[in-house]
């Protein structure tokens, strides 16, 4: 395996040298055309990026869907934006370590594979429903490196009106969308270096130029490799990633456009671990790795997205957004499955390999002017969303299973398999998805502004056909309809004090009713498709702020239909008989209340219950994998007297989860500590030098840090171990 720092030379020194160069050709001068202020914006938006908050490691606002950028105290949501100063501080490699900022969100699995997973308000998204530069679909499926993004954008709630129902079933519980690095107001020269435990070894670089009349055109490039073990003994990763960024404006055309690379390898990843039926097993020392020596996980994607807005006159701007992404998977897998409480348990094997091919585009119009006294802020859009995925798979089905055991596992040979579906070599497309969708939406200000209404609806057609992917004929097709409202009040009391309240839904594509169950009883409708089913989502809350400190509170409730059979007279029917219910309380604090003290952190509250179940049975329960209650709290602190030094910790604290429907099997909760320092040095002649080390999981504390994930399921994650990580960046 080569090392980074052999691999990525010739890199580095090539655009070390050029961005030297850089520095030349953004100062040269060239002839006026009129004043074009030039901001750090992503998405070719007149409003660019909001301002950072008070201690800047949140920002004072973010995208609100297709209502665009909007302050946290003007939007009737919940919504949280995550800068590139907290991600380069804590020295976050993907979305996942960005998100354990969040008390309300915390990372799961893919089901049998090593997708991060995020669990919003208790409820699943999945990483292909992360948008990017306000459009689905086009980042990396399992995993993204935080390289690509300025900002991870949070929007805690149902969004199926603001964003459109997620072309990946998800989102119901909230939404994400990661901001793209665009060229800076500066050069900018940066080099990085750093390992962590394990002796992985990362190198990076990031360089930013303006130039062209009033600097109006920008290129922001950005590079990393990482290559080596992890903490985990046996698990290794290389990541190589690669990120392109353009803009271009005038006084009323902006344009941007973004390409991006990334190929992830992991060789023997821990895996996930199947509970028993009637037990929990001990967590392994943290650092056991029970995969089997064989088995990998690949990905390599390539990506692009476009974006253009126009300003038609004083009143009205148009934009239209277009992306594709091009990506192929490759895995061999076995998870244990626990046979007792000795740590014996059984695998297999299951092969993948998958294409994906997305296309997506948006046109919309914003429009503002009065009547009657009476602001309104207009927009309408129109999307298209379209992904074929392309599949074969191999499994180990009637054989002899692999032994194991997850105390003192040992490797066997890989197992042949003997059942499976399409030509691994050569996979046939196995599904095509379509999505389109119109909304329109009005967001009224009073007196002063100080209320605002937003109204709002979205009329969205998903269509699904699927085909064999061992022949390529078709099997079966889908196609609904579903219009979602929304209706948002903000009241501004003060300018330190907003009130707020919403109503709006979530969507994804309802079920298709089974011929039979599983004892082969004739299902009466099977076959019936259903329409798309949706969560409604109320929620209330306050924001207050003043120009040092921020908080924030919501109260919500949530309902999600649930599907199942149910005897009628002497007939089996499938039908969304069934619901879960919802219901929370998020509390954010975040700023800079000292001067040299930056905190950030809160608590939610949250009550998952089955309602209206099959025949009665687990009623009143609680779904798996949803904790009562998190907490999250961080502070970053300048030390006194020494110029540059900074000390920062955090504590995650996860209570309890069930792991099965009738919970009577629980696993523990967990608090996990990290401590890092940084420092800054001036090097002269315009270079600056930051030094960070962490430590993630100071303690070693060892846990089962999610269960499930996907919906029904409870495969169990175990808790990475203590990790030590060094860095060391210089600008120039």
């Amino acid at each position: 395996m080569n090392h980074p720092a052999f691999t990525l030379r010739p890199i580095v020194v090539a655009l070390s040298f050029w961005a030297c160069g850089g520095s030349v050709w953004a100062q040269t001068e060239t002839p006026e055309l009129g004043t074009v202020t030039v901001e750090a914006s992503a998405d070719a938006s007149a409003q660019g990026l909001s301002k950072p908050f008070a201690g800047g490691q949140v920002a004072r606002g973010g995208r609100v869907g297709l209502l665009g950028q909007q302050d946290v105290m003007d939007t009737p949501f919940q919504l949280t934006s995550y800068t590139n100063q907290l991600i380069q501080d804590q020295q976050a490699q993907s979305v996942a370590d960005v998100l354990l900022n969040d008390p309300a969100v915390r990372s799961a699995r893919g089901y049998g594979n090593f997708q991060e997973i995020y669990m919003l308000r208790g409820l699943p998204m999945y990483s292909d429903d992360v948008s990017y530069n306000g459009l689905y679909g086009l980042l990396p499926r399992q995993y993204v490196a935080s390289e690509f993004f300025e900002r991870v954008d949070v929007l805690h709630g149902a969004s199926a009106f603001l964003n459109g129902a997620a072309p990946g079933g998800s989102n119901l519980g909230g939404a994400i969308s990661l901001v793209p690095k665009r060229a800076r107001n500066l050069p900018l020269s940066r080099v990085t270096a750093g390992v962590q435990s394990g002796g992985q070894a990362t190198a990076a670089v990031d360089i930013s130029r303006r130039f062209g009349p009033d600097q109006n055109t920008g290129v922001r490039l950005n590079a990393v490799r990482r290559d080596g073990d992890t903490a985990v003994d046996g698990e290794s990763r290389g990541l190589t990633a690669l990120g392109l960024g353009l803009d271009w404006r005038s006084r009323n055309v902006r344009l941007s456009a973004d390409v991006g690379y990334q190929n992830d390898k992991l060789k023997a990843p821990r895996p996930s671990v199947t509970p028993g039926a009637d037990f929990i097993p001990a967590v392994p020392d943290s650092k056991t790795n029970y995969a089997q020596p064989w088995t990998y996980s690949n990905a390599k994607d390539v990506f692009a997205t476009a974006r253009a807005e126009w300003d038609v006159n004083d009143q009205i701007t148009a934009w239209a957004a277009a992306g594709m992404r091009r990506g192929k998977e490759g895995n061999s897998l076995a998870n244990p499955t626990m046979v007792n409480l000795s740590g014996d348990a059984t695998t297999g094997r299951f092969d993948n390999q998958r294409e994906d091919d997305v296309s997506t585009s948006e046109l919309g119009l914003r429009a503002r002017f009065a009547t009657a006294g009476v602001q309104h802020q207009m927009v309408a859009s129109a999307s298209w969303f379209r992904h074929e995925e392309r599949n074969a798979w191999a499994m180990l089905w009637a054989g002899p299973t692999v032994p194991t055991n997850i105390y003192n596992p040992w490797g066997s040979a890989r197992p042949a398999t003997d059942w499976g579906g399409g030509n691994l070599s050569s996979p046939l497309r196995a599904q095509e998805d379509r999505t389109q969708s119109v909304a329109l939406a009005d967001t009224l200000s009073f007196y002063d502004e100080r209320v605002r209404l937003t109204l709002g609806l979205r009329h969205q057609t998903i269509e699904q056909n699927s085909y064999s992917n061992a022949t390529g004929a078709p099997t079966g097709s889908y196609k609904k309809s579903a219009t979602t409202p929304v209706v948002g009040l903000v009241f501004k009391a003060s300018e330190q004090l907003s009130l707020y309240g919403n109503y709006i839904e979530g969507l994804v594509k309802g079920d298709t009713a089974p011929q039979v169950d599983s004892s082969n009883q004739i299902v009466a409708n099977g076959g019936e498709v259903f329409s798309p089913y949706r969560t409604k989502q109320k929620e209330v809350g306050l924001k207050w702020e003043n120009q040092n400190l921020g908080a924030t509170l919501a109260l919500y409730t949530m309902d999600r239909p649930l599907s199942h059979l149910q005897q009628q007279g002497s007939q089996l029917v499938y039908g969304e008989f069934g619901k879960q219910r919802y219901r929370g309380m998020e509390v954010n604090v975040f700023g800079e209340p000292i001067k040299g003290l930056r905190v950030l952190g809160g608590v939610s509250f949250t009550q998952a219950k089955l309602k209206a179940t099959q025949g009665g049975v687990d009623q009143g329960n609680t779904v798996i994998g949803v904790p009562k209650h998190q907490m999250t709290l961080g502070a970053d602190w300048d030390v006194p007297g020494m110029s540059g030094l900074s000390l920062n910790a955090r504590v995650i604290h996860t209570a309890s989860q069930f792991a099965n429907t009738a919970n009577t099997l629980k696993v523990a909760a967990w608090t996990r500590t990290d401590l890092g320092v940084r420092y800054l040095m001036d090097m002269g002649n315009d270079r600056l030098l930051t030094l960070r080390a962490r430590v993630d999981n100071v303690l070693d504390k060892r846990y089962w840090a999610s269960v499930g994930g996907y919906p029904g399921s409870n495969y169990l994650v175990q808790s990475a171990p203590r990790t030590f990580a060094l860095s060391a960046s210089v600008d120039f």
